[in-house]
């Protein structure tokens, strides 16, 4: 925090700390002195409202802090009850001295055993309260999710009924076409079907087409552009420092062989070219690579939404029609995927996630159960001496587990994104959505359960290969040993992950690195320091894991308790000023996460009374069975709210809909903005388009 107080007022380092800000055209220091309070930020962030976060993030940002508010509620209301009441009924008890083997903690934490249900003797009355607070964080969590969904429902529906045109309520996807009639182009059968069923309010479609080698030509060409102006610059301060100088480079790999070329003139010359080629491509494409998949777009709202939501033929698998993305997440490569096509893809990547998320948990395991430091005596002998230094083992035995998972769990998301991407996925929020989803049970089994069977790994596979029917005794045995390690983790993840977040070294690093070495243009400036969005895909299920881990713990040790509290403190505050000055959201759909992550803390809800009904089995309390109405509570609450809240983020109302807009929404503009950036040309109507044109009349779409 004092490292970012002192960053954020160097006069160089504002686009770092400010993008948001600067993007939006706003003041980065809204007028204050940039020598002003270091802690000035924090109270900024505490003040700003919700409203406040939407304006400069969006909806979805304001979803995530009802997230993280939510889950910093539960486990606050929890820990008032559960600390002052359990902490002197678990240390007033002598269940540790009676039972060796049971402990929550290892090494030179060991003391922590006297405040955790360890130190709790089988049988024992006092397990009562420890039941009883089973109880009341799930009612907590009850409260809390259902006030919270009802919120997030209201945000979602005031921020689509805004008077401001969204382009995407006027238009739905419509795959899966039938068969052409012969004599029939795409562009007719589309027009035809959906002028026959909406003839008041059809406006025009857009026929998607195979883009693959117009993007290509298109990609080069903006590449070529970005040169000469980087060239152009070159000369220029060559000029100014009296030299003039004309740019030069090799043609051949990297710039390091063939012909040497005047750099200027060689980048006109290979626009000049592909501009040609471009114009072309794309009347070959308009012309004759259109594909069974459509944007249609109609005058009114409420068409829109009532067309998505309808059944336009008696086969499933013909005119499937959803809801438009927006523009800027449409994946123009799966709109052409086929139903049936994009079912079997749907069911391979589960498989092969089923696969990812078993073979990763034995490296987990493996690493988990080798970084102790007892195993690292006996493997590797010579690191004794430095392992038996006092100051170096408390550390080493803290963090040394946790940091080998968290490079391992650095590896996965870019997998599960293109896993996502894979099933055929029409937009990338729904991407984002589906490997967060996969990313929370793949850490869940990974790292809750992997390293929580792997600190006993090498004692429980005896016990499994004598007894198979003991792997839920081991699991409920496994949960108090590992503790410590829990609460490291948690303490890690706050105080390293938000100190970095905040203070962004890294990004600053990079950015001088390259503004010094290697940006010549504004271009390469803004790419150098443009933040990129919140990264939901990573960010939600890594503070779910946090959710997960403080539930499951919280009766059997509460003293956790107050880290997740204080990283979910801290998550709020931190991410709050990132939000409001850094960040830049990437797409906007309106609250569609809030779903996935109320169906996640519900899972994470799930696994803690579970885990707790074994737990309470082990020490043989014999009013454990009192436990077994939670999980169905928490099945009939899944129920409730999914029946109730989730239609809503599926689709939009059509009360939300009908709502009347300010100003007349200007139709061509919004069909335009759905053009791919490789078929727009402003000279639409240009006799090059002529024979994509020729098929339909001149007030039709060109697509």
């Amino acid at each position: 925090m004092v490292l970012f107080a002192w960053l954020s007022t160097r006069q160089g380092n504002t686009v770092v700390y400010f993008p948001n800000r600067i993007v939006k055209g706003l003041d980065p220091w809204e007028g204050s002195s940039k020598t002003r309070n270091p802690i000035a930020w924090i109270r900024e962030a505490v003040s700003s409202t919700e409203q406040d976060v939407i304006n400069m993030s969006g909806v979805d940002t304001a979803v995530y802090f009802v997230f993280l508010s939510t889950v910093l509620g539960i486990l606050f209301l929890s820990g008032i009850v559960l600390l002052p009441v359990l902490l002197p009924i678990a240390a007033t008890d002598d269940g540790v001295k009676k039972n060796v083997h049971s402990t929550t903690s290892n090494g030179s934490f060991s003391e922590l055993d006297k405040l955790s249900m360890a130190n709790i003797q089988e049988k024992s009355p006092r397990l009562w309260a420890f039941l009883i607070a089973t109880y009341w964080v799930s009612v907590v969590t009850y409260f809390l999710t259902w006030k919270a969904y009802k919120h997030v429902s209201a945000l979602r529906a005031t921020a689509l009924r805004s008077d401001e045109v969204k382009p995407e309520q006027f238009a739905v996807l419509v795959r899966d076409f039938p068969d052409v009639t012969p004599g029939q182009t795409r562009k007719q059968q589309v027009d035809t079907y959906f002028k026959s069923i909406y003839p008041e309010t059809f406006y025009r479609s857009m026929v998607v087409t195979d883009n693959k080698e117009v993007d290509k030509i298109w990609g080069e060409l903006e590449g070529f552009r970005k040169k000469l102006v980087r060239a152009e610059t070159i000369y220029e301060e060559s000029k100014i420092k009296g030299q003039g100088t004309r740019p030069t480079h090799k043609t051949g790999f990297l710039g390091l062989s063939g012909k040497k070329v005047d750099s200027i003139e060689y980048y006109n010359d290979q626009i000049k070219e592909l501009t040609q080629k471009l114009e072309a491509e794309q009347k070959l494409t308009l012309r004759e690579k259109q594909q069974g998949s459509a944007l249609v777009f109609f005058t009114s709202r409420v068409t829109a939404a009532s067309a998505a939501q309808s059944l336009h033929a008696q086969m499933l698998d013909n005119w499937t029609v959803t809801e438009a993305p927006e523009t800027r997440q449409l994946i123009w490569s799966n709109l052409t995927i086929k139903f049936y096509e994009r079912t079997i893809r749907q069911y391979a990547v589960y498989v092969v996630v089923f696969l990812t998320v078993v073979f990763y948990m034995i490296p987990i395991t493996f690493v988990s159960a080798f970084t102790t430091l007892e195993n690292l005596r006996k493997l590797l002998p010579f690191l004794k001496p430095v392992v038996e230094i006092d100051a170096l083992k408390t550390v080493l035995e803290a963090y040394l587990p946790q940091l080998a998972l968290i490079i391992f769990l650095a590896l996965l998301p870019k997998l599960l994104l293109f896993l996502s991407k894979t099933e055929g996925i029409p937009s990338g929020s729904h991407v984002i959505r589906a490997a967060a989803g996969k990313y929370f049970y793949f850490v869940v089994f990974n790292v809750f359960l992997g390293v929580t069977i792997g600190g006993t790994l090498f004692t429980a596979i005896k016990t499994i290969e004598k007894k198979p029917n003991s792997i839920l005794e081991i699991l409920a045995k496994s949960l108090p040993g590992n503790a410590t390690f829990f609460i490291t983790f948690v303490a890690l993840q706050f105080f390293v992950g938000y100190g970095l977040e905040l203070s962004r070294i890294v990004p600053l690093i990079i950015y001088h690195v390259k503004r010094k070495y290697l940006c010549k243009t504004e271009a390469d400036l803004k790419e150098a320091w443009f933040p990129g969005d919140i990264s939901y895909a990573t960010r939600v299920p890594a503070d779910m894991l946090i959710v997960t881990i403080v539930l499951c713990y919280s009766v059997i040790a509460p003293v956790i308790i107050p880290f997740g509290v204080l990283y979910f403190a801290l998550g709020w505050l931190v991410l709050r000023n990132q939000a409001l000055k850094v960040y830049v959201p990437a797409y906007e759909s309106y609250g569609r996460m809030w779903p996935h992550i109320h169906a996640r803390i519900l899972s994470a809800l799930l696994l803690y009374q579970v885990t707790m009904l074994g737990y309470f089995g082990v020490t043989k309390f014999y009013y454990t069975p009192i436990l077994i109405p939670l999980p169905i509570a928490t099945f009939v609450f899944i129920f409730i709210c999914r029946k109730k809240f989730y239609g809503t983020f599926c689709h939009t109302t059509l009360d939300v809909a009908s709502q009347e807009l300010k100003e007349t929404p200007h139709m061509e503009q919004i069909f335009k903005s759905y053009i791919p950036p490789s078929l727009f040309s402003e000279k639409l109507e240009d006799e090059q388009f002529e024979d994509a044109l020729s098929q339909v009349s001149r007030s039709e779409s060109f697509v």
